[in-house]
């Protein structure tokens, strides 16, 4: 094992010798290995490997202040600064923090292993899933308490700062139906009957549908309409000289990290449209937008309005609402914008 990571070590320094300002997810990406099992080839080197006490170690962020939270999958990255506040660990299946800065629906149950990285002058947390893919990071910033960060890493400082990080496959999820073998008419009954946007998961389980499925089998036009790819740049253009906020979701396996403001300055780096506001970065790139719909499921408190962005792979790149919290009917400027986006 020491010799695997001995020789991974070398092809990675022999990398950034050639090209020192790649990052450590393409690094491993060439080299044909996960960002995780990379990365513990700095152990005893700036990466510290913690007990896998997720909930405790996550629980224990507050205390370091005003941070930055981390979460991505391979098109989209969603960067949110704000203090960890009002983590609740008692669900088995998802657990959250809920707050004006940091809002995330995580699911503990994909997490594997975590680290602590010190490179220069930027300290981080780091957690990845069982197959060594980057599922969240944490990266102090200059309101942080870095005494604090030192004290929570020496706390679950694992005692094995030596071993390779063990991975393995995820399965690749089970192929889709044909629409002919689906219940199409159950299925769009229920979707009429929805009082909570939450429910919609368990509709799709319910019928054994794929999302993107459940957009071509919708009841109607109205209820989930196919737009150009193209529309989602436009929805951030519009949305960044509006003056109402707009909720942006980006997630992987693991968790799903949510913005609730508004987006303001916007900048275009080749396929890749940027939000780049003082405590909220996306970083979306355009090139790998398969599909784009707008969706609308009826609740207790008035239709809700979504655009919901996938990938090749029909899997969620990046959804879009207007601000809302149960009880309160969604924003009519939001709706309006998105029927913008339909013509």
């Amino acid at each position: 094992m020491e010799t695997t990571l001995m020789s991974l070590k070398e092809k990675w320094e022999a990398l950034k010798a050639e090209n020192p300002r790649l990052r450590i997810r393409n690094a491993a990406e060439k080299l044909g290995v996960s960002e995780g099992e990379l990365l513990v080839t700095d152990l005893g080197n700036g990466v510290t490997r913690l007990r896998n006490e997720f909930a405790q170690i996550l629980t224990g962020v507050e205390s370091l202040g005003k941070v930055m939270g981390l979460t991505r999958n391979d098109e989209c990255v969603h960067e949110r600064k704000g203090v960890y506040l009002n983590g609740d660990f008692s669900n088995p299946h998802a657990q959250i923090f809920v707050g004006d800065d940091i809002d995330m629906r995580i699911f503990l149950s994909a997490w594997a292993s975590a680290f602590a990285v010190t490179d220069g002058d930027k300290k981080s947390l780091q957690f990845f899933g069982k197959d060594g893919s980057a599922i969240h990071k944490i990266y102090l910033t200059k309101d942080s308490n870095p005494e604090a960060f030192d004290a929570l890493v020496e706390k679950y400082r694992s005692d094995d700062q030596v071993s390779a990080l063990a991975v393995e496959e995820i399965p690749a999820p089970a192929p889709e139906k044909p629409d002919s073998e689906i219940d199409t008419e159950g299925f769009r009954q229920a979707w009429l009957a929805l009082k909570d946007t939450h429910d919609f998961f368990g509709l799709l389980r319910k019928y054994k549908v794929t999302r993107t499925q459940a957009m071509r089998l919708a009841p109607d036009e109205y209820h989930a309409r196919k737009v150009g790819n193209e529309k989602v740049a436009e929805l951030l253009e519009k949305a960044s000289k509006a003056d109402f906020p707009i909720m942006v979701f980006v997630g992987n396996r693991g968790n799903i990290q949510i913005h609730t403001g508004e987006v303001n300055r916007l900048l275009w780096h080749e396929s890749w449209i940027n939000v780049m506001d003082p405590d909220f970065n996306l970083h979306l790139d355009t090139s790998k937008i398969h599909e784009t719909w707008v969706v609308r499921k009826p609740t207790e408190d008035g239709m809700v309005t979504s655009v919901e962005v996938f990938n090749r792979k029909g899997e969620i790149i990046v959804q879009f609402f207007g601000k809302r919290k149960p009880g309160i009917p969604e924003l009519p400027e939001w709706q309006a914008l998105v029927r913008s986006l339909e013509g």
